[in-house]
């Protein structure tokens, strides 16, 4: 018993004596670091000041290999701020989420709507939908409602109740028509300055699936889903980023304000990334001289066109004059526009661009571009891209819970492949085509 005594006396001073070490820190990336420090802020600042801190993050960030970003990502604690922003970067670069996104209400009002079915189809029961059906915006609102009226009808599942309420007096007052109607969910409004004021005015009277994208983030509850040039202009950059090969891009853009928003948006991204833009021109019927020179000086890889068809047919020939017609070319889709003739068009044979899928093949639950050409006016030519986006925002308006819910889950749609980042931001993944015969043709996902 005495020995017994012993051995316990002996195994609790060597307990005492034992040195309790502190756990290790998490070792994160300096700039990994340096990003968790202006998040931890972010949500106090508002304005300019928020819209810079953010900036800065992405910079930061996209200073990070995969490999990095995607650890630094799954080690960050639950609730820490920087996860939205880095979970941000991983969906724009095509990397799987580590976990789901801390967004606060994720429900988009389902709570009293019918359980989900097992894809995540879980519809509202009363919809308004907010449209300029009048004035102006009036052609580009009706391409966007027949879309949206495609896939609707389109669904055999149980749907909502639909009403369209015209806000070409205003977005507010319609806002409050639709709430005091009993929707429960309301699409739109279509304009940026009105998707804007209406998220200054802080949560909204009723979840909000906007249809396009400001300065503001959508509030708690409430997505937006844009087909901004902006995040084009991030799709051709990460397009670059991905062909490893590209490391040195010329850039040719148009003075058009969307040319421009797309150019600004690329140019950024591929510096953020420690791609160099060798030079930025306009557009010129007499660049032979000027791209020979570059092609001596400063000869890029890579070639980003942000231009429409008949400017891209000006440039391509000089781009082969200059030797510069074998690098790798890229185009924004407006290069579509003014296209058709497959004769003028082989000028472009070989320029990748991106593209809604709908445009050149079939999506589930709508029929052909073409065959929808032929019953609907705004199924045709230019319009055509509006009625795949209103389309996709009926496609959301029954999918946004499940988006929100499931880490990398996305759906197909027309405009392309439908996500949800931490800020309520709908991201879209286009396809891709390629000029061949002075036909588009489309690629395989990931094809260069």
């Amino acid at each position: 018993m005495r020995s017994a005594v012993l051995v316990l006396l002996l195994a609790l001073a060597g307990c005492a004596s034992t040195e309790v070490r502190a756990p290790t820190p998490i070792a994160y990336a300096a700039e990994t670091v340096q990003a968790q420090a202006l998040a931890s802020g972010h949500a106090a600042l508002s304005g300019q000041a928020r819209r810079d801190n953010a900036d800065a993050i992405d910079r930061l960030l996209a200073q990070l290999d995969d490999a990095t970003l995607a650890r630094d990502a799954a080690r960050l604690p639950a609730g820490d701020p920087l996860y939205n922003f880095a979970g941000r970067v991983l969906q724009r670069r095509g990397l799987p989420l580590p976990h789901g996104f801390d967004r606060g209400d994720a429900s988009f009002g389902a709570a009293d709507r019918p359980a989900a079915d097992r894809d995540g189809y879980r519809p509202p029961l009363k919809v308004g939908v907010l449209l300029p059906l009048t004035g102006g915006q009036a052609a580009a609102a009706q391409a966007v409602r027949d879309g949206y009226l495609a896939g609707y009808y389109g669904e055999t599942r149980r749907r909502p109740v639909l009403k369209f309420y015209d806000t070409a007096a205003g977005a507010k007052p319609a806002l409050a028509r639709a709430a005091a109607d009993g929707n429960d969910f309301v699409v739109g409004p279509l304009m940026r300055e009105e998707v804007d004021a209406l998220f200054a005015a802080g949560e909204p009277p009723v979840p909000m699936l906007a249809l396009n994208r400001g300065n503001r983030t959508p509030p708690a509850g409430s997505a937006g889903f844009s087909l901004s040039p902006e995040d084009e202009g991030i799709s051709l950059a990460q397009h670059l980023i991905d062909d490893r090969h590209s490391k040195r891009v010329l850039l040719i853009a148009g003075s058009e304000d969307t040319q421009r928003r797309t150019a600004d948006a690329a140019s950024k991204q591929l510096a953020s990334r420690g791609v160099k833009v060798v030079a930025r021109l306009g557009v010129s019927d007499q660049m032979t001289d000027a791209l020979r020179q570059l092609a001596q000086t400063d000869a890029p890889d890579a070639v980003l066109l942000v231009l429409k068809g008949p400017q891209a047919r000006s440039v391509a020939p000089q781009l082969a004059a200059a030797g510069l017609g074998g690098v790798v070319r890229i185009a924004s889709s407006q290069i579509v526009s003014g296209t058709g003739k497959a004769a003028d068009d082989m000028a472009l044979d070989g320029i990748a661009f991106p593209t809604e899928p709908w445009l050149i093949q079939r999506v589930d639950g709508l029929p052909s571009q073409a065959s929808a050409a032929l019953r609907v006016d705004t199924a045709k030519g230019p319009a055509a891209r509006l009625f795949a986006f209103g389309f996709d925002a009926w496609r959301l308006t029954a999918f946004l819970e499940h988006l929100a819910l499931q880490a990398n889950a996305d759906i197909p749609g027309a405009t392309g492949r439908l996500s949800l980042d931490g800020f309520g931001n709908v991201l879209r993944r286009p396809g891709w085509s390629r000029f061949a015969g002075g036909v588009p043709v489309p690629l395989a996902d990931g094809a260069r």
